[in-house]
């Protein structure tokens, strides 16, 4: 074990730093109160990523992994990613920051994405999903012979749900949503920001070469229906990057992917 070192001094780190260090990173008792210097976050974090040595037999390079590490942090020269400065070396022990749930179409599987999306974002993980696979607005809902509501109103669920869940405590939670080109709804999606809400997301049509190339021609291209893999009506790719690009303009989103 390294000798500890005087707590990490202010002038290395800026006012800002320090007060968002204070706010979401450093360790606080029952009471709110700060614990730990910036210092100690950093011997904390070491420490629990050099731990992993021992997994695979490499126990003899754990402390010069911790010190190494512990350096590099110190000296600003490279930092983790919030979840790990966060929760290395805590109860959590989440250290990830991005993961990827699937969604399918039926209420089951919505919903269970949806929880996993609140036990994520509780850790201070951020989350993404394509929502592709959720059938048409005004879809048959076979079950019911009702009628789909589409993938941008289930969308809304998740928004929601983000914006009252603080990741770890200590942040708002991040989403990913992406809806494929060819999907029927894709136009609502692509507008969706402009029409209000979706704080909580980032959005990104999913666009295949065919959609590039048809796009630089103005060429129409088919949109399928998920549910029976039909398509349902062609459009000119053009005029939908044209909506791409207006609505990225006006809102930041949605990007390509």
């Amino acid at each position: 074990m390294f000798p500890v070192h005087e707590q990490t001094k202010a002038g290395n780190l800026s006012g800002n730093t320090l007060e968002v260090l204070r706010e979401r990173y450093l360790r606080k008792n029952d009471a709110g109160k700060v614990i730990e210097s910036p210092d100690g976050l950093f011997c904390r974090v070491a420490r629990s990523v050099a731990s992993a040595e021992r997994l695979y037999g490499c126990g003899s390079r754990s402390a010069q992994a911790e010190e190494t590490f512990y350096r590099l942090m110190r000296g600003l020269e490279f930092l983790p990613n919030s979840p790990t400065l966060m929760n290395a070396g805590t109860d959590v022990g989440q250290l990830s920051a991005c993961f990827v749930v699937p969604v399918e179409d039926s209420i089951d599987s919505i919903f269970n994405a949806l929880k996993s999306m609140a036990k994520i974002h509780q850790t201070g993980g951020g989350t993404g999903f394509s929502f592709t696979h959720l059938r048409q607005k005004d879809d048959l809902v076979s079950s019911t012979k009702g009628r789909a509501s589409g993938p941008v109103s289930f969308m809304k669920i998740f928004d929601a749900a983000t914006g009252v869940i603080v990741q770890g405590g200590r942040r708002r939670g991040a989403n990913m949503g992406i809806l494929s080109c060819t999907h029927p709804d894709i136009i609502e999606f692509i507008e969706a920001k402009e029409r209000g809400g979706f704080e909580n997301f980032n959005l990104s049509v999913s666009v295949t070469d065919e959609f590039m190339r048809k796009a630089a021609l103005n060429e129409r291209y088919a949109l399928v229906n998920p549910r029976t893999g039909k398509n349902t009506r062609t459009v000119r790719a053009g005029d939908v990057f044209h909506r791409i690009a207006e609505a990225a303009w006006r809102t930041g989103d949605p990007g390509l992917i």
